[in-house]
């Protein structure tokens, strides 16, 4: 058993039952390094032989300071810090900062940027529930699983350095567009995760889904009603496999959401399974969204051409001093907002990612605030947990898909 100190036991009294103070049930820690608990996550779990009483998530291991750091940055610096919140989700990440600083100074987005950031976006969310599949899978001893969804992110990744030079770490949004237009390799590239996928899911399916021994560690484990859902502030998947369709890509479409034909899939059981056929139908939905939104991909410029905000093109510096000039301080002074406040949402492969950004008429942002997901969907563990054995908690977590980096901020 755990030895506490007399202070941790004070600031537990109040989450541990008496029990446990009196020595009935076992105080156990698992974490903060732990292969199962994807990321530095500790878990005070309270248990009756091998049965949880209680399960405490303790966070704040990887606390980064992003929200202030961001501040300390002009808008446009501040960009690449974005990726480093949710590394699974580094294309929206940059995309919702964008869109908030859109918003909060009036700035456009070119059509093609539009369509672009669509297809960026849904092929990064194949590949976060993909690392998602393969984790939680390899948590339930699949390892063939895991090798074959690490074998189709290999794509998507290289579709992303293809287009920004780096496979993880992109910075491919900025505000007003996109960095630079997709070179031509891009639609070819595309267009072959749109053949190869389907048929990989149905390898996935094949092994998983009717898999008896993955049906009685997922089905009718780590169980919330849609209710409950609600009550905690879960959104995504997670929330859509407790029955209730909020997707904000049709709730409050963005970027042209509105003009592509997908479904939102949803099942009512609120299991560890359910969680998995969502994600699993999830990921066949985005390949309809990106073939749409690269069949009718328009043509034009992927940044808006306002100079107030937005760089000129590099094709320009090389023989406009007035360009060079242009450039320099916007890179050196950054550009200022007005003093108002915005909030802005997208569809994240965790949930509901929302940026708050308040400006205060300076270059800087005054206040930058991140609504994560992940953050609001861990607060569902100790419901989740309780009643089921200490084997089922590995499932449980990989089934809520948390990033800790998402959590701590």
């Amino acid at each position: 058993m755990t030895q506490l100190t007399e202070v941790t036991v004070d600031e537990l009294k109040h989450l541990i039952s008496d029990r446990a103070l009196s020595g009935e049930t076992m105080l156990l820690n698992m974490g903060p390094q732990h292969p199962s608990t994807h990321g530095v996550l500790r878990l005070l779990l309270e248990l009756d032989g091998e049965e949880i009483i209680s399960c405490i998530p303790d966070i704040g291991f990887l606390h980064t300071g992003i929200e202030k750091n961001m501040e300390a940055k002009t808008y446009e610096k501040a960009a690449v810090m974005t990726d480093r919140l949710d590394y699974l989700n580094t294309i929206g990440n940059t995309m919702v900062y964008s869109m908030a600083v859109e918003k909060l100074v009036g700035l456009d987005v070119p059509p093609r940027a539009q369509a672009i950031r669509v297809i960026l976006a849904e092929l990064q969310r194949i590949a976060s529930h993909l690392v998602w599949l393969a984790t939680s899978a390899l948590d339930l001893a699949a390892m063939s699983v895991f090798l074959y969804c690490f074998r189709e992110r290999e794509l998507i990744l290289d579709i992303l350095e293809l287009c920004s030079g780096q496979r993880m770490m992109t910075t491919f949004n900025r505000p007003g567009g996109l960095w630079r237009d997709v070179p031509a390799e891009f639609e070819d590239a595309v267009r072959n995760v749109l053949k190869t996928f389907p048929k990989r899911f149905d390898q996935y399916e094949a092994l998983l889904t009717e898999n008896p021994l993955f049906i009685d560690r997922t089905k009718g484990i780590g169980v919330i009603s849609a209710e409950e859902a609600l009550a905690i502030g879960m959104t995504g998947s997670s929330l859509r496999g407790s029955g209730v369709p909020y997707d904000i890509r049709k709730v409050r479409p963005y970027m042209g959401y509105e003009q592509y034909d997908f479904e939102v899939p949803v099942r009512t059981e609120g299991d560890v399974y359910a969680r998995y056929v969502v994600r699993v139908q999830e990921m066949r939905q985005s390949l309809r969204i990106i073939e749409q939104a690269l069949d009718k991909l328009p043509s034009g410029p992927v940044r808006s051409n306002n100079r107030k905000f937005v760089p000129p093109p590099r094709s320009e510096l090389g023989h406009s001093m007035e360009a060079v000039i242009h450039h320099f301080k916007l890179w050196t002074e950054g550009f200022p907002a007005p003093e108002e406040s915005v909030y802005v949402s997208v569809e994240s492969p965790r949930g509901e990612l929302g940026v708050f950004l308040e400006g205060d008429g300076s270059a800087k942002p005054y206040r930058v605030y991140w609504r994560t997901p992940s953050f609001d969907n861990l607060q569902a563990l100790p419901r989740l947990a309780q009643g089921h054995l200490v084997a089922d908690v590995v499932a449980i977590i990989g089934s809520v898909d948390i990033v800790l980096g998402d959590v701590d901020r």
